[in-house]
């Protein structure tokens, strides 16, 4: 499973997203599953509201009921781990949406991921020393 980020769908979901075509080109050759959780399809629905109206969204929202994407569930046994990450990249500073998908790589043991945000998923690190690897270039 690959890790998907916010920008990534938002560029997905957005013609005039700068990272558009990079992802479009990525997403259609995905030959794996993708993952992502719940604080990220938050944002994700809210920037495409804002940015593209209620059609974008509701796009977004078809693709997790058929099934394009699974999403994660996190547990309140994580909220430890959440709130010592969140301290340790204050200075970024990390949101709960990046904090979460650095528990999904933990997760699933790799930091494969598709992310527009490269400066804070370059300096993110899962399980303390492990760098993510961004697919989308």
């Amino acid at each position: 499973m690959i890790i998907a980020d916010t920008g990534f769908w938002v560029a997905l979901g957005n013609p005039k997203d700068d990272y558009h075509a990079l992802a479009l080109k990525t997403f259609s050759t995905l030959n794996e599953a993708l993952i992502t959780t719940w604080p990220v399809m938050t944002e994700v629905c809210h920037l495409l509201l804002q940015r593209r109206g209620i059609t974008a969204q509701l796009k977004f929202i078809e693709m997790y009921r058929q099934g394009v994407f699974m999403v994660l569930d996190i547990d309140s046994g994580q909220a430890e781990r959440l709130e010592t990450l969140m301290q340790t990249y204050a200075d970024l500073p990390m949101d709960l949406a990046d904090a979460s998908l650095v528990l999904v790589a933990e997760t699933l043991g790799h930091g494969r991921i598709l992310s527009t945000d490269r400066r804070d998923f370059h300096t993110y690190r899962w399980k303390n020393t492990k760098p993510f690897e961004n697919l989308l270039r």
